[in-house]
Parts: C-alpha cells; structure tokens; sequence
C-alpha cells in the first residue's frame, strides 16, 4: 500500500465523533462572543485565536446552525471576551438556546458599544472583517479597534470535554 492509499483510506474513516476525540486532547480557552443589536446578544466559543498583528486580527469558528452569529454579524461590531477560571456558570450559560444569557451576568460597554463581561482577564472589540467558508462553520475574521487585559486573572481551559483544572504559579 503506498501512502496515498493509506491516507485516503484513513481520511475515509475520519468520522466527527472521532475529530472530536482526538483534538479533544488540544486544550483551548473559552470565550463569549458579544455585541448589542436589539438586545445584548452573545454565544459560547472555543475557536478563538489571535491572527494578525498588522493589521490587528483575530478569528474564531461559530457553527452554521447558529442563531446568535447572524444576528451579531447584523450588527457588524463585537466584543470577544476571554473568559476567567471561575467563569465556568458564564461560559454554560452563554452556550444556551432560548435563555437570558445576561442573566446576573454584569457587564460595561467598550468603545463601540459591545458589551465586556466583568472579571475577564482579556477582551477585544472587533469590526466584522471577513468571513470565510469552514465547512459546518463559518470562520469570523475580526479587526481589533480597542482591548483591555486584567494580568491578575487567569483563563478558564476546555480540555477533553470538560474544563480544565490549571495551577497557577506567580512570578
């Protein structure tokens, strides 16, 4: 069998419950998405990345089947907020359906208005840059307009399907 062979033969066995599994072993942060249209709106993400440093970019994945992005896409203007180690009820929460998301979730406007989730140790206000097809998902390009850091908070990691427990040493 030569290599071809035996790498289409495993691209054909590649099955999503399987892609899950094996990146499950990538640990990630979390993050909540932000923008205000009619209402606060937001979701859930773990495909986030910073992407460009001239210009400012960054990117995240959203599924195809989601009902928030379409409406924040409307808007054109979001906030990606890192989120804390003990934000864990936040990420569950923004990841819900048919829910108030915001509910005792405090937050301040950035810059443009795009809401940033209090206690996080990172966030970016981004203007809708580009979209890009990525098969179930839609991959968001951002161009960051403001940002804000917290250094004495730490991320909250997603790890083989669930968070993640870190230790953190100061220096």
């Amino acid at each position: 069998m030569n290599l071809v062979t035996s790498v289409q033969q495993r691209q054909m066995s590649v099955t999503p419950e399987l892609m899950r599994e094996a990146l499950g072993a990538f640990c990630t942060g979390v993050v909540v998405v932000t923008a205000v249209g009619d209402e606060p709106l937001g979701f859930t993400c773990q495909t986030f990345a910073s992407l460009s440093l001239q210009p400012p970019l960054v990117s995240f994945s959203v599924a195809r089947t989601s009902r928030s992005w379409p409406r924040i896409r409307e808007v054109g203007v979001f906030a990606v907020n890192v989120l804390a180690h003990d934000h864990q009820h936040i990420s569950s929460q923004f990841a819900q359906s048919g829910v108030d998301k915001y509910r005792g979730v405090s937050w301040e406007s950035a810059p443009l208005g795009s809401p940033v989730l209090e206690g996080v140790p990172a966030w970016v206000e981004c203007v809708l840059w580009r979209e890009l097809d990525g098969g179930d998902h839609t991959i968001v390009l951002g161009e960051v307009t403001s940002v804000g850091h917290d250094v004495a908070r730490h991320p909250l990691l997603f790890f083989r399907g669930a968070y993640a427990e870190t230790s953190w040493r100061t220096q």
